[in-house]
């Protein structure tokens, strides 16, 4: 049902992937050969990240904009706490309304964030499909059988670890190489930059303890998938989670959230 919903998004992801592999063979990349399937494999994750920065920017001064209201906000829940009379919550209403304004907070400053979500299904789901040999949208049968063929080292991007402990140690080596690489992009982006932007001092102390966790078990859960996932999957994870590293990285030095630790380094960095 939700692939269903999806399937106008899944459609035209698969038709990037197959656009990117012709123009890798218009550069002079054999057509089917792992170069020109590995360059359009890229060249989707970029597209796609790249297309959706615009939602990034909105959601970062999205959370900007909730991070400057958050202390008045709060303040008037305690004022008001305990309060049951429908006059004096009629006019905390306004009064939120009117701080939302202040600091433009909008009621739909989620929308961005979530709609991300349907185009990176759609990017994870056009290339897990390629690598299993199922054909979708423009990556036909033929398309599909030539991505299978293609290999680096031994590693078709079909190859799944069972297949690979056959195929000698190189091509362990790749796999492997490949899986910690995605797990410690993941890892170094959620440790370094996106902790940083949470103030997490007026939450509960269990859930600051569990988004410390968030880091090892991202990472923890990559590294487990990879034992049952085809290298093409792999190599999208890489590519994506280098472009996340990248994108976290910006925000947390030029746009850290208010009252986050990444806000008061960057007053501290100003200041000397």
């Amino acid at each position: 049902m939700f692939d269903l919903a999806l399937s106008p998004v899944i459609s035209v992801v698969a038709a990037v992937l197959a656009a990117n592999h012709a123009l890798a063979g218009a550069v002079g990349l054999p057509p089917g050969s792992s170069g020109a399937w590995l360059l359009g494999i890229f060249l989707l994750v970029i597209a796609v990240r790249a297309a959706l920065v615009p939602l990034v920017v909105h959601s970062v001064r999205s959370n900007q904009a909730r991070a400057r209201a958050l202390p008045q906000l709060s303040a008037l829940r305690r004022t008001n706490e305990g309060t049951r009379d429908l006059d004096s919550l009629r006019r905390m209403r306004v009064e939120q309304r009117r701080i939302h304004a202040e600091h433009g907070v909008s009621r739909w400053s989620l929308a961005p964030a979530l709609l991300q979500l349907p185009v990176v299904y759609a990017l994870y789901r056009v290339v897990s499909d390629l690598t299993a040999g199922h054909a979708v949208g423009a990556l036909d049968a033929g398309l599909v059988a030539s991505a299978s063929a293609a290999s680096v080292a031994g590693l078709h991007l079909t190859s799944r670890i069972g297949q690979t402990l056959q195929q000698g140690p190189t091509a362990v080596l790749v796999l492997v190489g490949l899986a910690v690489l995605a797990a410690a992009l993941s890892f170094a982006t959620q440790r370094w930059f996106t902790l940083p932007l949470m103030d997490l001092s007026t939450q509960p102390a269990s859930l600051g303890a569990v988004q410390h966790l968030m880091p090892w078990l991202a990472a923890g859960g990559i590294l487990v998938a990879a034992a049952y996932v085809p290298v093409g999957l792999l190599v999208y994870w890489v590519v994506n989670n280098a472009w996340t590293f990248g994108q976290q990285a910006l925000i947390w030095r030029y746009a850290p959230t208010p009252g986050s630790p990444a806000a008061r380094r960057r007053h501290a960095r100003r200041a000397a």
